[in-house]
């Protein structure tokens, strides 16, 4: 550790391993069906059902256009595409709850909350995304976050061999609106870094000077905070592009972040 660096590779590595570990298996989540509403849409409708039956088809149809994890669409859907889901649909869910700080105006500048989402937001779509196009592997993610996020290139496998007591993986039991509680479990678990949380992609200028104005600091705070998430994005994919961390079943291709 440099006297210019006071936290350390090794304690950011520790930080950002432990958000990698509670990630994982929030996003395994999107794909549980407890109530079997998504099989509906690999078979046709019920003929002749009952009222439930249709009720649940419509469901599962709705679920189907929105190409949610688990359904038939989203088993047709590329690697890309699939990406491109969590940065709009999660992306776009928890940036609203970045940006809500933004109501109190100038008061929120004073607090670290915005950053501190903004950085747990930023995350937990890189992560999703990275899986998506194929890194997998979680030492592989944090060294990810660690580059996009931190500005810090780091050999993660090595400062994580030193590790006494490193977490593993752990299946993941359904519950709802495990996306919004991942927001703030990984905030919890990133606030351990308070010097990196400034270092992610920031929202640009003219966003975070609106973003002193109450009320309006809200709207401001979405628009910058959703440019800096696919900002974050395009930076993470540019990574992928120039490291060998892709499993074997991912793609080989060229993927890139696009809008659905």
């Amino acid at each position: 550790m440099s006297g210019g660096d006071p936290i350390g590779d090794e304690r950011v590595v520790a930080v950002l391993d432990r958000a990698a570990w509670g990630v994982n298996p929030i996003l395994d989540l999107a794909s549980v069906d407890p109530f079997g509403i998504k099989a509906r849409t690999f078979l046709p409708p019920v003929e002749g059902g009952s009222a439930l039956d249709r009720v649940l088809d419509g469901v599962a149809w709705l679920l189907d256009l929105a190409e949610v994890p688990g359904t038939a669409a989203w088993e047709r859907a590329g690697d890309e595409r699939r990406a491109s889901w969590w940065l709009t649909r999660l992306g776009t869910l928890n940036t609203m709850v970045v940006a809500f700080p933004g109501v109190l105006g100038p008061v929120a500048k004073r607090l670290p909350l915005q950053d501190l989402l903004g950085f747990a937001n930023q995350t937990l779509v890189l992560v999703a995304v990275a899986r998506e196009l194929g890194v997998t592997d979680r030492t592989a993610q944090v060294e990810l976050l660690a580059s996009v996020l931190c500005g810090r290139e780091i050999d993660a496998r090595t400062l994580l061999a030193d590790t006494a007591e490193r977490v593993d993986d752990q299946p993941a039991g359904w519950r709802p609106f495990a996306a919004i509680g991942g927001l703030w479990s990984t905030a919890r678990t990133v606030r351990a870094i308070p010097d990196e949380l400034h270092r992610r992609p920031q929202p640009i200028r003219v966003f975070r000077v609106l973003g002193h104005v109450p009320l309006v600091g809200a709207i401001a705070g979405y628009l910058g905070e959703r440019g800096a998430l696919f900002d974050a994005a395009v930076q993470g994919k540019r990574w992928i592009d120039g490291h060998t961390v892709r499993t074997a079943v991912a793609g080989q291709g060229v993927h890139g972040i696009t809008t659905v």
